[in-house]
């Protein structure tokens, strides 16, 4: 048993923080039923001011070298991946306010297959025929899971998009028009553009830098970021005035953390095919999350469109070996 549990460590460390990562983003999605609401910005301001807090105080306390601004020669790449991380995590904070748990998860697994573009792109990186079969298909995936009118009409009102067991008022997508969720399903798409940005600067960088060097370059373009949408869009910053609201809001942070930290613990210790695999039991936690607080079940539409982006990116990990380098979260 002792042999077993050490030669899966990685792997069972990468699982762990797809946990967290499904609590953080279900205490996200629950901070948007709360009154009153809580803005998209200020909750990527939160949370990445946490990350950058505990991150720094590693290193400093720790003694990694350049804590702050990172190792000489890949610091502009460390700004791109911060930068780009920002529109990552934006992308899946947005779609949660219209998709299910589930769904918005879903389209995140899309990223692996975007990097392998772009790693051949700019990278120089092999990209087969199979690589590009399997992200064509993906795209069956994304149109099931966002149904745009225009494919499956404007009044699709037969094809709901969960199913509501008992008497739930609190269902996260009861008055979702076709619109929106379309517009959910795009701005989630651009959030994977930003994971895949986030992922192949992460590949470029390699080794040249500490793993939490990353973290930081991503919480302080975020915190940044953030803080200028709020300043542009005029947004306020809304104090927490019920002890729900303000728990739920550190816990993003936490668990936010936590799951990176896993996560960095378990690439250094597993091959990137079989952490890429670990990634992927987040939809199961996903689903579990939305079924116990929601006591909904996705449509079957949606089940369809996630098994066909799950086969996909697990035909990648495993058959063709796509080195996904770190999650964008």
């Amino acid at each position: 048993m002792r042999d077993t549990y050490q030669r899966n460590t990685g792997l069972l460390l990468v699982v762990a923080s797809q946990i967290f990562l499904s609590l953080m983003n279900l205490a996200a999605k629950k901070l948007n039923s709360i009154d009153p609401p809580v803005s998209i910005l200020e909750i990527i301001l939160v949370r990445m001011g946490i990350t950058y807090i505990c991150s720094t105080t590693y290193m400093l306390s720790t003694g990694v070298p350049d804590p702050f601004t990172g190792p000489k020669g890949v610091r502009l790449l460390l700004a791109f991946r911060g930068f780009a991380g920002f529109f990552g995590l934006f992308g899946i904070y947005f779609s949660l306010q219209f998709l299910s748990l589930s769904d918005a998860t879903v389209l995140t697994f899309l990223a692996p297959l975007c990097t392998s573009v772009t790693g051949a792109l700019f990278l120089g990186e092999k990209f087969t025929r199979r690589e590009a079969f399997a992200a064509l298909l993906s795209l069956v995936g994304v149109i099931l899971i966002a149904r745009p009118p225009f494919i499956f009409g404007s009044n699709n009102t037969q094809i709901p998009d969960v199913i509501h067991q008992g008497d739930n008022t609190d269902a996260p997508t009861n008055e979702v028009t076709p619109e929106e969720r379309l517009i959910a399903v795009g701005v989630g798409l651009v959030g994977v553009l930003g994971a895949t940005g986030a992922y192949t600067s992460l590949r470029a960088i390699g080794k040249r830098a500490h793993p939490l060097h990353s973290l930081v370059s991503y919480s302080t373009q975020s915190v940044i970021v953030a803080s200028i949408g709020m300043i542009v869009t005029k947004t306020p910053f809304i104090m927490p005035t019920r002890l729900d609201w303000f728990a739920m809001l550190v816990m993003i942070g936490i668990f936010g953390f936590n799951a990176q930290v896993l996560l960095t613990m378990g690439f250094a210790r597993e091959t990137a095919g079989r952490c890429s695999m670990g990634m992927y039991t987040q939809i199961i936690f996903a689903t579990i999350l939305e079924q116990i607080f929601y006591h909904t079940t996705p449509a079957i539409l949606s089940v369809i469109g996630t098994l066909i982006i799950i086969s996909c990116a697990l035909y990648i990990a495993v058959c063709v070996k796509l080195a996904v380098v770190y999650v964008y979260h």
